[in-house]
């Protein structure tokens, strides 16, 4: 097999002693541990490392493959210039990993940088594995905010060019854990963090690459970490691998959490097929959601498949709840699929005659017109759930004091600009952060003065 091993690595700059300044004393277990893992890794003898670094370039809809002949990085910014980098990059394998990705259904580019120079998420693992006679070539991914799911397939593209190319790789999967372990730390603390920490260091310590498929984006957000993107590339490239592992660590004294691991790969096992194991759950589920849905979340649904299918609107029927065809409302409708958004488009007021239209207007806008996202296609509409939120009265207010997460929705305004934020979303849990978003939604700088509205919503999921 072409991948012939896989490391897990934290990059703190802290690690190189001329940063750490003695403090990388502190997390010697996980330095070792990295060291011995970098070490059997370049023992056997890769043309290439591929590394997926959460620090380079991140797209919202696809995944960066940095492009060029050759890569030059250190860490100045960290006050070790000496600590340094220069490596040349594997151009035809990046090129066939883009090919090959994109065959999968995942999207991948080869666009200039900015900053062309290595990031630190790079650097740290290459400063451990670039001992003598370490010779290979490069090839540097950034991670994107597309689902598990596409991590998975863009790491299967990994092996895949590879075995076509006949390199033999190694894949680094760059990244910490949580950034919220403590309370005195640089990120604060949130229960999330040492719970979240727990459950990816068991996973990896079994290769449980499933564990971390299934690991929600709202505790993803909760724990403030930066490694699971990484993480998921690197499952997908050792998809069907049978392993053998070791030089696990991990340590946190700082409020980040450091985890290592080292995988060789030892033969095939066609049960280690995790990314179509978790597709086959996130199916069995959105189809048991499909069957339990309301008549507004059906209709919703109903509205979004005609469309996207035949590019017609779905007509009005007499088959709809009273209450839909009469009544007229305020509708938000979202779209999610393996737990992300993939859409949402909402009117605070009624556009339309009643709700039934307003719910397929804005159902459609949710599913081809939210600028965030690409147009949902055909082949995604079986992964997709919906959820309806039907708006009450719009009602100003005075205080903060008179908002509640769990009830209210907010409106933030200032002159033209507006953000609004539905009540009761996952990982939003304070006042301050229902207006904090609504702000950033509506560029509306912290401190500037703001009008607040609130309302409260019917939901149907």
């Amino acid at each position: 097999m072409s991948v012939v091993a896989a490391v897990v690595s934290p990059h703190p700059p802290l690690l190189i002693p001329s940063v750490g300044q003695g403090e990388e004393g502190k997390i010697a277990a996980v330095g070792d541990a990295l060291r011995q893992a970098m070490a059997d890794a370049a023992a056997l003898h890769p043309e290439t490392v591929v590394l997926f670094s959460p620090h380079s370039v991140c797209y919202s809809d696809c995944f960066h493959i940095s492009p060029g002949l050759r890569a030059y990085g250190d860490l100045s910014r960290f006050g070790a210039p000496e600590a340094s980098v220069e490596t040349t990059y594997d151009e035809e394998l990046a090129v066939e990993i883009k090919n090959c990705a994109g065959e999968l259904g995942v999207a991948a580019d080869r666009l200039a940088e900015k900053d062309p120079s290595l990031d630190h998420g790079t650097l740290i693992p290459l400063l451990f594995y670039g001992q003598p006679g370490a010779a290979y070539r490069l090839v540097r991914v950034g991670i994107s905010n597309l689902d598990a799911l596409s991590h998975y397939r863009f790491g299967q593209a990994v092996a895949q060019a590879a075995e076509r190319l006949g390199r033999r790789i190694v894949v680094i999967a760059s990244g910490d854990l949580s950034h919220k372990l403590k309370a005195d730390g640089p990120y604060g603390y949130h229960a999330a963090g040492p719970a979240f920490d727990r459950q990816v260091m068991a996973a990896l310590r079994q290769a449980d690459f499933l564990s971390l498929l299934n690991i929600s984006p709202e505790w993803m957000e909760q724990a403030g970490q930066c490694g699971l993107g990484s993480f998921w590339i690197m499952a997908g490239a050792l998809d069907s691998c049978r392993l053998a592992a070791g030089h696990f660590a991990y340590q946190g004294p700082f409020g980040v959490g450091y985890g290592t691991a080292f995988y060789r790969v030892a033969g095939v096992d066609r049960q280690r097929r995790f990314g179509s194991q978790y597709l086959e759950a996130q199916r069995r589920e959105v189809a048991a959601r499909h069957d339990a849905e309301d008549p507004f979340v059906a209709w919703a649904r109903q509205c979004v498949e005609h469309y996207v299918k035949k590019n017609e609107i779905l007509p009005l029927n007499n088959h709809l709840p009273e209450e839909m065809l009469q009544e007229k409302a305020g509708v938000f409708v979202s779209l999610k699929k393996f737990g992300r958004l993939r859409g949402c488009i909402g009117t605070l007021v009624a556009q339309t005659n009643c709700i039934a239209a307003e719910i397929c207007h804005n159902g459609i806008a949710a599913a081809t017109e939210d600028p965030r996202f690409s147009p949902v296609t055909k082949e995604e509409l079986a992964d997709i759930v919906y959820s309806v939120d039907v708006l009450g009265p719009i009602e100003a207010i005075d205080s903060p004091s008179q908002l509640d997460v769990k009830q209210y929705g907010v409106i933030v305004g200032d002159g033209y600009r507006q953000g609004v934020l539905l009540p009761d979303l996952p990982g939003v849990e304070t006042v301050e952060e229902q207006i904090a978003i609504a702000r950033q939604k509506a560029g509306i700088p912290m401190g500037r003065p703001i009008r607040l509205s609130r309302f409260q919503v019917v939901r149907h999921q």
